[in-house]
C-alpha cells in the first residue's frame, strides 16, 4: 500500500503581508485627500486601484506535496515578472546560499538541469516547509531561515500603523477647524 502525503499550502508570512499592506495605505491614504479637486476621483480610483494590486502582490504562495513543489502567482505578479514555477522534488540536487546587499542569505534550489530557482522565504509555517524540504530532497538546512528577522516586518506593521493614525488625527483636527468646532 502507498502512503500519499496530502498536498500543503504556505501563504506569504502574516506579517510581511501585513506590513506591504499598512505601509501602502500610510503613504497614500492622504493622497485623495490633498489632491486638487479636479484629480479627487481619478484619485481615489488610483487609491482602490492600488490597493487591489498590493493585495494580489503579497498573495503568492508554494504547494508541496509528494512528488513536487510548486510556487504560484497571480496574474499581478506575473505582470511584474514574477512566475509560477514546479519542481519534482527529485530534481534538486543542492540548495545554494547567496549573500545579500543587507548581510542576510537568499537560497536558491539547483536542479539537476541547471535550473535555480528562489527558495521561498517569507512564508508562514517557514519551519515546517524547510522540514518537509529535507524529507524530501534530503538536504540539510540547518542553515536556512527568514530572509530577514520578522520582528522587522512587526516593526514596519507598528510604524506604518501609527503613521495612518496620525493621518486620521490630523485629518480630524483639519475638518474639526474648518468647521470651527
Amino acid at each position: 500500500m502507498e502512503h500519499y502525503e496530502k498536498s500543503e499550502r504556505f501563504k506569504t508570512h502574516f506579517f510581511v503581508k501585513s506590513s506591504l499592506i499598512s505601509l501602502y495605505l500610510a503613504l497614500t491614504i492622504p493622497l485623495p485627500f490633498i489632491s486638487i479637486k479636479e484629480l479627487k476621483i481619478f484619485s481615489i480610483l488610483i487609491f482602490i486601484f492600488g490597493f487591489f494590486l498590493i493585495i494580489k502582490v503579497t498573495s503568492d504562495y508554494v504547494e508541496t506535496c509528494d512528488e513536487k513543489i510548486s510556487y504560484k502567482t497571480s496574474l499581478v505578479s506575473k505582470t511584474f515578472g514574477r512566475n509560477n514555477w514546479e519542481i519534482l522534488w527529485k530534481e534538486i540536487k543542492s540548495i545554494k546560499s547567496l549573500p545579500t546587499s543587507q548581510g542576510s542569505q537568499v537560497f536558491y534550489f539547483n536542479t539537476i538541469r541547471g535550473d535555480n530557482f528562489l527558495v521561498p522565504q517569507r512564508i508562514e509555517n517557514f519551519e515546517k516547509f524547510l522540514l518537509i524540504i529535507s524529507r524530501k530532497t534530503g538536504i540539510d538546512i540547518k542553515n536556512l531561515s527568514y530572509l530577514s528577522p520578522l520582528w522587522t516586518y512587526k516593526v514596519l506593521t507598528f510604524l506604518s500603523v501609527l503613521m495612518i493614525i496620525g493621518e486620521i488625527y490630523a485629518f480630524k483636527s483639519q475638518i474639526l477647524s474648518i468647521l470651527n468646532l
